[in-house]
């Protein structure tokens, strides 16, 4: 007896938490935006074992967001960036270039293509359009299929045989990060974003089969976007059902 309280009063918390974060506000516009952002990419791997600024690369987004709740928006996505690292640029613990890094010699090129699918959790309110300051800061995670080309090429010609190596690949990726959105007039937005993508691959340079004293084999690639927005909203305000029932009223 006692379990079945316990179990009906813990639905009735979830079904009333649930409600009240997909539901925030009964009130709220049906809003959607599309936009267009400039950034950058860039690449985690074999070739450039941390973040490097240096390695940045021009990348181009398209997106469309839909608004689910006041907290809650969809988005999908394009991206199209390109990708590029280098062993010389890699910083050893005396500031020069690892041994490793100077014996490999390598490098990669390329450019990748994404497709994605995020959900954003919005702190704020962004559609409350009475603030005189109008922005709220989101956390974002979903996921992507990518299409990449890369090059990877070697110096060392001792090395030519196994660390020349192109191709394309498909794949899928974790895209995750933050961002902020900033209300520049009623229809008119700027965004800044910041996001990782995880891969579940380690061939995006084609190094992750080589040697293992001059690969890493356990540790798999990951690539970056970051960059400013523009995008445009849409309005649609909701007639109520009072109105729609009695079309007289609205005259």
């Amino acid at each position: 007896m006692t379990n079945s309280i316990l179990q009906n009063v813990l639905l009735a918390c979830i079904l009333q938490a649930g409600s009240t974060f997909f539901c925030a506000t009964a009130t709220a516009q049906n809003t959607s935006e599309i936009g267009i952002g400039l950034g950058a990419t860039n690449y985690r791997g074999e070739v450039s074992p941390e973040l490097q600024l240096q390695n940045s690369r021009p990348a181009l987004t398209a997106f469309y967001r839909k608004d689910v709740s006041v907290p809650i928006t969809l988005r999908g996505g394009l991206m199209a960036g390109f990708l590029r690292a280098d062993d010389g640029n890699v910083n050893g613990v005396n500031g020069g270039v690892p041994p490793l890094q100077g014996y490999r010699q390598t490098n990669t090129k390329g450019g990748v293509l994404e497709a994605s699918v995020v959900v954003e959790y919005n702190f704020m309110d962004y559609h409350y359009r009475t603030d005189k300051v109008h922005f709220t800061p989101y956390l974002f995670a979903g996921i992507a299929g990518f299409y990449a080309n890369t090059t990877t090429v070697t110096n060392n010609s001792a090395l030519t045989s196994s660390f020349k190596q192109d191709g394309s690949m498909l794949g899928l990726a974790i895209p995750a990060g933050a961002g902020l959105k900033y209300a520049l007039s009623q229809h008119i937005n700027l965004g800044l974003e910041v996001g990782v993508r995880k891969t579940f691959t380690d061939q995006l340079d084609h190094l992750g089969e080589q040697d293992p004293l001059l690969v890493n084999p356990h540790d798999q690639d990951w690539y970056y976007y970051s960059g400013v927005s523009l995008s445009y909203t849409f309005f649609k305000i909701r007639c109520p059902d009072l109105y729609k029932k009695n079309k007289k009223l609205l005259k």
